[in-house]
């Protein structure tokens, strides 16, 4: 996982995200102001994490731009935490606000093996 923290702290100054971890999961929460499920692409190749979003550019009613300083589009590529898995990885969008759960590997809890007494 240190992979995946260096390269968030590797992002413009003007990109904020959140890192979080569970015993079973790694949660990224990252904002993208004005991209909806529409204008999100989000794949997991290769140990990859790939994120492409868009905003839409067209001011409200009569506005017009007087000068513009976000983005129009959030590109990024970020390293797949060694122990997550992408099987059952998990992602919503909610007001500009993108959440990526990432499950761990190997975790399902205890398992219980029975042990058979072959004298009995």
């Amino acid at each position: 996982m240190p992979a995946l923290r260096d390269a968030l702290r590797d992002l413009s100054e003007d990109v904020f995200f959140d890192l979080l971890e569970s015993e079973d999961a790694y949660l990224l929460v990252l904002d993208v102001p004005g991209v909806t499920a529409e204008s999100l692409d989000l794949a997991i190749e290769d140990g990859r994490i790939s994120i492409d979003a868009h905003r839409e550019k067209e001011p409200a009613g009569d506005y017009r731009y007087l000068e513009e300083n976000r983005s129009l589009f959030f590109d990024v590529e970020l390293p797949l935490p060694d122990d997550a898995s992408d099987a059952d990885a998990e992602a919503t969008v909610d007001r500009g606000v993108l959440e990526l759960t990432l499950p761990k590997r190997g975790v399902s809890g205890e398992t219980t093996i029975d042990i058979v007494d072959e004298d009995g």
